[in-house]
C-alpha cells in the first residue's frame, strides 16, 4: 500500500485537471529504484508495473495533471501544462513530500495535439542521468521506475513506448506563477505562493521572501552543474523548478571536451542555454518570477520593482559565491576566497584551449596528473606553482578534497547513445551497468574503468534531441 497525503489536489481545480492515466496494452517492468522506494517508505510490491504503467490506479491516489505556462527559448508560449505527465499523488518518507509522477501515461487537456505518450528512448535516458544526479550530490528529481507499454509510439518511426515514475520534492514551476499572473488571478497566485512558501521555504517571508529563497536555490543548483561540465538544455520557465531541484532530462548533456560555449540541443540553435549562459539564464528565469510576483510583493507596483529588483541583483554575488565553492574544491582548496578565482578561472582557459576532457582532468588533479591533459605542456607550468603554493598555504588534505568533489564517473553521451541502442535490441544489461557504476560515482572501480573512458572519434555524440 503507499500511503497518499495529496496536499496539491487540495488546491482549486483550476490549478489541474484531474486526469486518469490512460492504459496501455502489456506493461512489463524494466526497472525499479529499490533504495528510493524505501526512502519513500513504498513497498516494492506496491510498485508494479501495472501501477507503474497508470493501469491500476492504487488507492488514495487522486491523479492530475498540473497547469502551468511559460516562455520557451525567450518567447511567451503561453498555457502549456502536463501534456503527458499524470501526478498520483505525493507520499511524505524520510527526506520529506514528495510528488510521484508517471511520465508518457497519455494524452491530457494539455497535450497541444501530443500522443501523451514517451518511448523507451528519453525514459532511459532520464532514469540513468537523474540517478547519476543524486548520486553526484546535485538537486534532482528522481527515477522510481521504469516500464514498457507493449505499445509503439511514432516519432520520426515507430518505436517502444515506456513510462517512467518520477519523483520530485515537488512540480511546481515559474511557469505555475506564470501561468496565474498571466490570467490576472490574484487570488490563485496567493494560494500558490503560501503553499510554495509551506512545502519549500517555510522560513521565507511572504512573496519577497519566496523570491529570495529560490534565487539562492537555482544560484547554488547552476553552480553544481557548471562543476560537471553539465548542460540542461532547455532552461524553459516551465523547467525551472521552485524547489531547486533540477527538473527535465531532455536534450541535456554532459561536457567530454571542454568548451565553455558548447551546446547539444538540437533545437538551441543560437546557444541560449550553452555551458556558460546557464547562470544568466536562470537569473532571466527569475526576473520572469519576480514580475508573476509583483502585486504580492507591494501593492504599489514601483516599491515592488524595486525590492524585487534589488533580489535579481544579488544573483550574481551569490552565484559567484557558489561557484567559487564547488570550483575551489575541485581544485582542493579547503576553504577558497574570492581572490581565488583567478586561479580557478586560469585551469579553465588553459582546459578550453586544450580541448581537454572536463571530468579527466579535474579528476587528475589529485594524482599530480593535470599536465596529461592539456595539449601544451607550457600551459600546465605556468599554472601549476601558483596552484601548488596556494595548496601550501591550507589546512586540509587538499588530495581528499578533490577526489570528493570531482567523479570518475559521469554519463557520457556516446554511452547513453549505446545504452539506447541496445535497449532497443532487447538488451538491457548497459542500462542496468550504468546504473551500477553511476551509483558510486567518486569511486574507482577498476572493473568499470572503460566507462570513465572520453568517445574515440567516432563515438561523440555532437547533438541531443527532446525525445517528445
Amino acid at each position: 500500500m503507499i500511503a497518499f497525503d495529496n496536499s496539491y489536489a487540495r488546491l482549486p481545480e483550476r490549478f489541474f485537471t484531474r486526469q486518469a492515466p490512460v492504459p496501455v496494452a502489456a506493461p512489463s517492468l524494466v526497472a525499479l529504484n529499490h533504495a528510493l522506494a524505501q526512502e519513500l517508505a513504498i513497498p516494492p510490491e506496491a510498485l508494479s508495473a501495472q501501477v507503474l504503467a497508470g493501469n491500476a490506479v492504487p488507492e488514495g491516489a487522486e491523479p492530475l495533471a498540473q497547469a502551468y505556462s511559460g516562455h520557451q527559448f525567450g518567447n511567451w508560449a503561453g498555457q502549456l501544462g502536463d501534456g503527458r505527465a499524470i501526478l498520483l499523488g505525493e507520499v511524505v518518507g524520510a527526506r520529506g513530500r514528495r510528488d510521484i509522477v508517471l511520465k508518457g501515461a497519455g494524452r491530457t487537456p494539455y497535450s497541444r495535439g501530443g500522443d501523451g505518450r514517451a518511448w523507451l528512448g528519453p525514459v532511459l535516458r532520464e532514469y540513468v542521468v537523474s540517478e547519476a544526479m543524486a548520486a553526484l550530490g546535485v538537486p534532482t528529481t528522481r527515477a522510481l521506475g521504469a516500464v514498457l507499454t507493449g505499445e509503439q509510439v511514432m516519432r520520426e518511426r515507430a518505436l517502444p513506448g515506456a513510462i517512467l515514475a518520477r519523483v520530485a520534492a515537488s512540480h511546481i514551476r515559474v511557469g505555475t506563477f506564470q501561468h496565474f499572473a498571466a490570467r490576472g488571478d490574484g487570488e490563485a497566485l496567493a494560494l500558490l505562493t503560501d503553499y510554495t512558501i509551506a512545502r519549500h521555504y517555510p522560513d521565507a517571508d511572504g512573496a519577497l521572501g519566496l523570491l529570495e529563497a529560490v534565487m539562492h536555490a537555482q544560484a547554488d543548483l547552476v553552480a553544481k552543474w557548471l562543476g560537471l561540465g553539465f548542460i540542461h538544455g532547455v532552461m524553459n520557465t516551465d523547467n525551472m523548478a521552485l524547489s531547486g531541484e533540477t527538473i527535465d532530462y531532455g536534450p541535456c548533456a554532459f561536457m567530454d571536451r571542454f568548451s565553455p560555449t558548447k551546446v547539444f540541443s538540437s533545437i538551441d540553435r543560437m546557444g541560449r542555454y550553452a555551458w556558460n549562459a546557464q547562470p544568466a539564464m536562470a537569473q532571466w528565469n527569475l526576473a520572469r518570477l519576480a514580475e508573476a510576483l509583483l502585486p504580492l510583493i507591494n501593492p504599489d507596483e514601483k516599491a515592488a520593482i524595486e525590492a524585487a529588483q534589488t533580489v535579481l541583483a544579488s544573483f550574481d554575488a551569490a552565484f559567484e559565491a557558489a561557484r567559487l565553492r564547488v570550483f575551489g574544491a575541485k581544485i582542493g582548496l579547503s576553504q577558497p576566497r574570492p581572490e581565488d578565482s583567478a586561479l580557478i578561472d586560469g585551469l579553465l582557459g588553459r582546459m578550453a584551449s586544450s580541448g581537454a576532457d572536463f571530468t579527466l582532468t579535474f579528476r587528475a588533479l589529485a594524482q599530480g596528473k593535470g599536465a596529461e591533459h592539456l595539449s601544451d605542456s607550457g600551459a600546465w607550468q605556468s599554472w601549476a606553482p601558483d596552484w601548488q603554493a596556494r595548496l601550501a598555504r591550507q589546512a586540509g588534505n587538499a588530495q581528499a578534497i578533490m577526489n570528493a568533489a570531482n567523479p570518475a564517473f559521469i554519463p557520457r553521451n556516446h554511452q547513453i547513445e549505446a545504452m539506447i541502442e541496445a535497449a532497443l535490441a532487447g538488451n538491457f544489461a548497459p542500462f542496468h551497468r550504468l546504473n551500477r557504476v553511476l551509483a558510486h560515482p567518486f569511486d574507482s572501480q577498476p572493473d568499470a574503468a572503460d566507462l570513465a573512458l572520453p568517445p574515440t572519434a567516432g563515438e561523440q555524440v555532437h547533438q541531443t534531441f527532446c525525445g517528445t
